[in-house]
């Protein structure tokens, strides 16, 4: 796994002799997929790295509706578990993984040490502001663009075969599935996509994109 690891992570071939000795101290976890990770209010034991798969965040509203923050792919960290550990707080999203995934999980207080090894801290501090960036975009398209925009969007992004269910995507944009199966018939009326069952094609990525600018 460490070979694997190192692959996804370059950063921790660039930590220091002693520091790399730890990396047997990982602990491999192989989850299957719609498997929890971390759930609100839970404490935070580790920093977790994705060796395999995906974990997909979310935060979950008081009427049950969900939105997806982001995604955590091998090579990449979650900003929420480092701010859980830097804080030593509990956590205020929720991780399930996409698919089978394979996490290799820092313990708590081997990560703050590999904090103080410089290439490791600018490698979290550096994801962490990207991500940071990703959540700004997330927070300015619920705030001031419509829902068939957004739709729109993420299907041209995620073309040109989208697997998924109309509650998938509708939990991706925090909407209800009956809403988003309407905006889907709407976009399928006009040759933009064909929907099929827990699958959508883009017929027309031109087409999308005009949805996606405000101007079908």
């Amino acid at each position: 796994m460490i070979a694997e690891l190192e692959h996804s992570y370059p950063v921790l071939t660039e930590l220091s002799s002693s520091a790399r000795g730890e990396l047997s101290r990982l602990r491999e976890i192989a989850l299957p997929g719609s498997t929890m990770v971390f759930d609100e209010r839970q404490a935070c034991t580790g920093f977790p790295l994705v060796v395999r798969g995906a974990v997909r965040v979310s935060k979950l509203a008081p009427n049950g509706r969900a939105i997806t923050l982001y995604r955590v792919a091998p090579g990449e960290t979650c900003i929420i578990t480092t701010s859980c550990l830097l804080a030593s707080s509990v956590y205020n999203a929720r991780g399930q993984t996409e698919g089978p995934t394979t996490l290799a999980l820092v313990p708590g207080a081997l990560f703050d040490a590999w904090l103080a090894e410089p290439p490791f801290r600018r490698f979290v501090f550096g994801l962490f502001a990207d991500r940071i960036a990703d959540l700004m975009q997330l927070v300015e398209a619920v705030a001031f663009r419509r829902l068939d925009q957004r739709l729109a969007a993420l299907l041209r992004e995620r073309g040109p075969t989208i697997l998924a269910t109309h509650q998938q995507i509708a939990d991706e944009l925090g909407s209800a599935r009956e809403i988003v199966t309407r905006l889907l018939k709407h976009l399928a009326d006009d040759g933009a996509i064909a929907v099929r069952r827990e699958r959508i094609d883009v017929l027309d990525a031109d087409a999308l994109r005009r949805w996606a600018d405000g101007s079908p």
